[in-house]
């Protein structure tokens, strides 16, 4: 990106919508309640040909103590101090409100460039709005409408500046060339960027949890900065903020995500939107880290979350954290143990690390059980390897007959991986029951050394030579 912007404003000003708007995805949560936004959350913008880096920010509150939304604040002023631009945001149809004056005041301090937006300038009712914003003395305002997208060649002329030259280049045609043909996809031919290899992409990794068992202290003591906002309050993280980080060379696209409670705990709507993107993160991850309070590991709502991992097929990491202050590690190990050996059969042997988030012991045992989940999730097992091993397997134990005679299984081969997905051709795949089935990945499981992580086992009826 050839620079960033930053968009501040108080609360319930349009910032997400704005966020949403510019990136082309609805990956902000955006809803009528102020203050729905608490992390800073970083995304591609783009208008027209403009590209930037865009951050949403928490809205500004005039609070400077030890409070939830003085921690906001201080995100919000970190957010700028990276920023190139500032889009100060207020609402048109509400007016210049004492916030937007006060912030105001203070932008015009500031050594990053300010540009004034007034949101909601759709039809009449912002207008007397965006005349008030004069008084402001940011320049001229900008009338927007994030809802509709009015406004975007006004604030397109705005941010051009910022550009930076060798990184934005504007189309420039020949007199003796039609814009027809300088736009075809020859004209770009040599520009082409070949598709990456899987291999050369950035790991995603998102960290999921119930609430306040350490997810975004975590995440901070991981990057060593205090990227998320953190505190003694339960649900602080609303959004799942995706972080870019570096880990002995290899990238890594960090997710940190909203802490999941029972359904039939969640009342407010917001919560039902955040464990919504929270489910959605995981949907898009490779590995997934859960995250444990080791003074009560693994009780039924982690378990939930666990299987959910599974059945998306995802690569499965258990953190226990806050293991420093544990009533006692011996109790809670064992019953860790038990529970996944009860419950979670189908992914035996997933990795636990135990760890602290606050004071980082432990940690540096995370990310290389990240790495060998991530390795185990792909691996590719050859056809005949798989075949050697499944007449070995079958004939120490045979299927089981049903109706007109044993089954016979014929062959088995790799459909794909991560997760890995196996097919088992048969003579009557319909008939093979799910406890032999089981059996068959267990022993998998065991012999080709692939500890915690999910394998599917499809069976199909294979082709009758004689059916002709």
């Amino acid at each position: 990106m050839s620079f960033t912007v930053a968009v501040i404003g108080r609360p319930n000003v349009g910032k997400s919508t704005l966020f949403n708007r510019l990136t082309g995805k609805q990956h902000a949560i955006v809803d009528d309640t102020p203050g729905v936004t608490r992390d800073r959350r970083e995304g591609d913008g783009s208008i027209s040909d403009l590209e930037f880096r865009l951050i949403d920010t928490a809205g500004l509150e005039n609070a400077y103590d030890d409070s939830l939304e003085a921690r906001m604040r201080e995100q919000t002023e970190m957010a700028m101090a990276e920023a190139d631009v500032t889009l100060f945001l207020i609402d048109g149809r509400a007016g210049v409100l004492p916030l937007d004056e006060h912030f105001a005041n203070w932008l015009r301090k500031n050594p990053t460039p300010t540009l004034l937006v007034v949101n909601k300038c759709e039809g009449k009712a912002g207008r007397a709005g965006l005349y008030e914003s004069y008084g402001l003395g940011l320049g001229e305002p900008i009338p927007f409408s994030a809802e509709h997208g009015e406004g975007l060649s006004e604030l397109y002329d705005a941010l051009l500046p910022y550009a930076r030259d060798e990184q934005f280049k504007p189309i420039l045609f020949d007199e003796d060339t039609p814009p027809e043909e300088a736009l075809s996809d020859d004209a770009f031919a040599d520009d082409a960027v070949e598709e990456e290899d899987l291999s050369d992409r950035p790991l995603k990794l998102a960290i999921i949890g119930r609430p306040n068992v350490g997810k975004s202290t975590m995440i901070n003591k991981l990057l060593g900065q205090e990227r998320l906002l953190t505190g003694p309050e339960a649900g602080v993280t609303r959004d799942a903020i995706a972080v870019a980080w570096e880990y002995q060379g290899r990238e890594i696209r960090l997710v940190d995500t909203a802490g999941m409670r029972r359904k039939s705990r969640i009342k407010e709507k917001l919560e039902y939107m955040s464990v919504g993107d929270t489910l959605r993160s995981i949907r898009f991850a490779e590995v997934v880290v859960l995250v444990l309070d080791a003074n009560a590991p693994l009780d039924k709502q982690d378990l939930t979350i666990a299987r959910h991992v599974i059945e998306e097929g995802r690569a499965l990491v258990i953190a226990v954290n806050k293991w420093d202050i544990a009533d006692d590690r011996v109790v809670a190990a064992k019953r860790i143990e038990d529970r996944l050996q009860t419950s979670l059969p189908q992914v035996r042997g997933v990795p636990i690390v135990t760890c602290s988030s606050k004071t980082g012991k432990g940690l540096q045992k995370l990310m290389p059980a990240v790495f060998k989940a991530h390795e185990l999730w792909n691996t590719r097992i050859s056809t005949g390897a798989l075949n050697r091993w499944l007449a070995a397997t079958v004939e120490a134990n045979p299927p089981p007959v049903s109706g007109l005679g044993r089954i016979k299984i014929r062959y088995m081969t790799q459909a794909r991986t991560r997760p890995p997905t196996f097919i088992l051709f048969s003579s009557r795949a319909d008939k093979l029951p799910e406890s032999y089935m089981r059996y068959l990945v267990n022993e998998m499981r065991a012999d080709f050394k692939l500890p915690g992580i999910p394998i599917r086992l499809h069976g199909r009826k294979g082709d009758n030579p004689y059916a002709k």
